[in-house]
């Protein structure tokens, strides 16, 4: 099972990155005000995550391949780090589905 691990960063905003159980990171945050915001946005990736349509397939100008997490609003809420594959954005997005809903939140 997957984990939210949260953190402040240095600029006061607050984060979150999912990780799946081999420890790698397979979603992370936007920037958030506050922890409640950020709350809010770990709950959207738990209710949003198994939703197919709710993924834009997306490939950068440098030819690596990543996606975003979007809110039934269309609003991003989370973004994948770069695959060198098509292959590998797919299977992060498999994982996501997989992780995201039951998910635990550790704070880092």
């Amino acid at each position: 099972m997957g984990k939210f691990i949260t953190k402040t960063g240095n600029d006061g905003q607050f984060y979150f990155n999912l990780k799946a159980d081999n420890g790698q990171v397979i979603l992370s945050s936007e920037g958030y005000t506050t922890a409640a915001a950020r709350a809010n946005g770990i709950e959207s990736v738990k209710k949003n995550a198994g939703n197919e349509g709710n993924y834009d397939r997306l490939e950068s100008s440098n030819g690596k391949f990543y996606f975003n997490l979007k809110a039934a609003n269309s609003q991003v809420i989370g973004k994948s780090q770069m695959y060198e594959s098509a292959q590998g954005r797919d299977n992060g997005i498999e994982s996501v589905k997989s992780n995201g809903p039951s998910a635990s939140t550790e704070e880092e």
